[in-house]
C-alpha cells in the first residue's frame, strides 16, 4: 500500500497525463486544485462536481482517491463513493493534509484495506478538527499539530463508543457514525 500527497501528485500529473493503472491499495490524497492537475481541467470544474471528479480519477489510475474538502469524498476502484460527515474550517490549513495523509498510512500499515483506511482516517481527522473547532472557539489559530493532538483521545472514544466519553466528543460524533463503523467493520473484520 503506497499513499500519495502533495509533490508525489505533481509527480504522477506530470508523467501519466492519461493514467495509468496503479495497485489498488495506492491511495491519492489530492485538494481540488492538485485534482484539477491530474484530470486536467479546472479547479471549478472539480468544485462542481467532486464526487464525479473523485470518481473520475479513481477509474482513470484504478486506485482509492480522497478528495479533500469540506464533504471530504472517498472514490474506490470498485465504484465505491463515500462522503465524509464531519468537516468544519479548522481544517483548511497548512499541513492538514499531512496530518491526514500520515492518518491513511498508518492505518494501511496496521493492515487496513485502502476502503478501511481511508474511511477511518477521514472520519477521525473530520472528528478531530472538530472537536478543536469546539475548543478553541473558531478556526482561527488552530494548527495542524493541534488537530494532531486530538487524534489520541477521539480514536479512543470512537474505540469504546459505548462507554461515557468527554462531554466536548459527545458534542461532535454524528449520528451517522454507527453507518460509517458498519460499512468499514465488513471490510476491516
Amino acid at each position: 500500500p503506497v499513499v500519495l500527497d502533495a509533490d508525489a501528485l505533481n509527480v504522477v500529473a506530470q508523467n501519466w497525463p492519461d493514467g495509468q493503472m496503479l495497485e489498488t491499495e495506492t491511495v491519492l490524497t489530492p485538494h481540488p486544485g492538485e485534482m484539477a492537475r491530474l484530470l486536467r481541467t479546472s479547479t471549478a470544474q472539480v468544485q462542481l462536481s467532486r464526487m464525479h471528479a473523485a470518481s473520475a480519477l479513481s477509474k482513470k489510475f484504478g486506485c482509492w482517491v480522497v478528495l479533500k474538502g469540506a464533504r471530504t469524498v472517498i472514490a474506490g476502484p470498485d465504484g465505491t463513493l463515500l462522503v465524509n460527515p464531519t468537516a468544519i474550517p479548522t481544517l483548511a490549513t497548512a499541513g492538514s493534509g499531512d496530518v491526514l495523509a500520515g492518518m491513511i498510512g498508518s492505518f494501511l500499515a496496521r493492515g487496513f484495506p485502502a476502503r478501511a483506511a481511508t474511511a477511518c482516517a477521514v472520519f477521525v481527522h473530520g472528528c478531530a478538527g472538530e472537536v478543536g473547532f469546539i475548543d478553541n472557539r473558531g478556526p482561527i489559530g488552530t494548527l495542524a499539530g493541534d488537530v494532531l493532538g486530538y487524534l489520541p483521545s477521539v480514536i479512543n472514544a470512537l474505540l469504546s463508543f459505548h462507554c461515557p466519553m468527554p462531554r466536548r466528543l459527545r458534542k461532535v460524533l454524528p449520528g451517522s457514525m454507527h453507518l460509517l463503523a458498519q460499512d468499514v467493520s465488513d471490510d476491516a473484520g
